[in-house]
């Protein structure tokens, strides 16, 4: 069902399945195995995702925070095919740059956000950029030795600081790794919103009220099946 966002970005990466979309910017289509969804959700947006009948879709989603200049700004979707997604070694660039591979899509702060597999027994290291002080990993298949912790189905977040990151595949191991710079600003959060005052998050939300009002929400519902 359709569903509505402002003030913030998300990020959506596809590892297994097919699933159809489509937004109040006006974007429709389907997207499948390796396929990244960008949407900059802005002053607001609603949008909706169906899986294909009787499958199964597979992936993470990121949240991003947006900065002032960006929060309120016209919202903005971007779906990108797996062939777009450049590569370093086992690691797809999602977002940001990483050891001179980018992504297709313009990030708002300083941020590298990577898909990886590694094979059993494999040694891969992760280099965060200088100016980042966070970084994060979420497993989704396989099990990864970071220093004296193994990891299997959990979401780690390392402590402050930009140093390298070692990790050993205990089997065939697939996750997503990031790192960023600290966002500055207050997070003042709403049902569906994250902004960074009360008076961006109020218009924001009156933003999404409008839209829900709109030809493109009539269209973007109509889309969608009937599941009564």
């Amino acid at each position: 069902m359709p569903h509505p966002h402002s003030g913030i970005a998300t990020i959506t990466a596809f590892f297994e399945g097919h699933m159809t979309y489509g937004d109040t910017t006006g974007k429709r289509g389907a997207m499948s195995d390796g396929a990244v969804e960008w949407m900059r959700a802005g002053s607001g947006v609603w949008h909706a995702g169906e899986p294909s009948p009787g499958g199964v879709v597979r992936g993470f989603q990121l949240w991003l925070a947006l900065p002032p200049n960006l929060e309120l700004s016209p919202a903005e979707s971007l779906y990108c095919e797996a062939d777009r997604i450049e590569h370093h070694g086992p690691a797809r660039i999602l977002l940001g740059n990483y050891q001179g591979k980018g992504s297709p899509i313009a990030a708002p702060a300083p941020i590298t956000y990577l898909h990886v597999r590694l094979a059993d027994d494999e040694r891969w290291t992760y280099y965060p950029a200088p100016n980042h002080d966070i970084a994060w990993l979420a497993t989704n298949a396989g099990r990864l030795q970071i220093g004296d912790a193994v990891l299997e189905r959990e979401l780690a977040v390392f402590a402050e600081g930009s140093d390298a990151i070692d990790l050993i595949s205990q089997g065939a191991s697939e996750f997503v790794i990031g790192s960023a710079a600290k966002h500055p600003y207050r997070l003042v959060k709403g049902a569906f919103s994250v902004h960074t005052s009360v008076a961006a998050l109020t218009e924001g939300e009156r933003t999404i009220a409008q839209i829900r009002r709109s030809i493109a929400f009539a269209a973007l519902a109509a889309r969608q099946p009937d599941r009564r």
